[in-house]
């Protein structure tokens, strides 16, 4: 019930045009660390109840005619390097870390 507040407060904010530096990067946060299971259920689950699912996590649906399903989720990288940045070097440790992400891809 508590998130269910914060998350009516957070639209009020959002329609207002106050979105606070602390809300971006609790979003951030949730995108970077957040679980993936209610989207594995999307695809799996013949009717699951959308009203229930957290799909936050969710970028893009396909469902070709032969029943294939495919989901694409947001790039947590991507999502945990703009949370470096809004921390303002804040945290070396997380940098050092989205760094040795980098050098293990080239």
């Amino acid at each position: 019930m508590k998130r269910e507040n914060g998350e009516k407060s957070l639209q009020k904010r959002i329609r207002a045009g106050q979105v606070s530096r602390q809300d971006v990067t609790r979003r951030l946060a949730e995108l970077a660390f957040g679980r993936a299971n209610d989207c594995v259920r999307l695809a799996l689950e013949d009717s699951p109840d959308l009203g229930t699912l957290d799909l936050g996590l969710l970028s893009e649906v396909k469902r070709n005619d032969k029943g294939t399903v495919e989901i694409r989720l947001i790039d947590r990288l991507r999502a945990l390097e703009q949370l470096a940045l809004m921390t303002d070097g804040e945290n070396t440790e997380a940098e050092a870390f989205l760094q040795a992400l980098r050098g293990a891809d080239d």
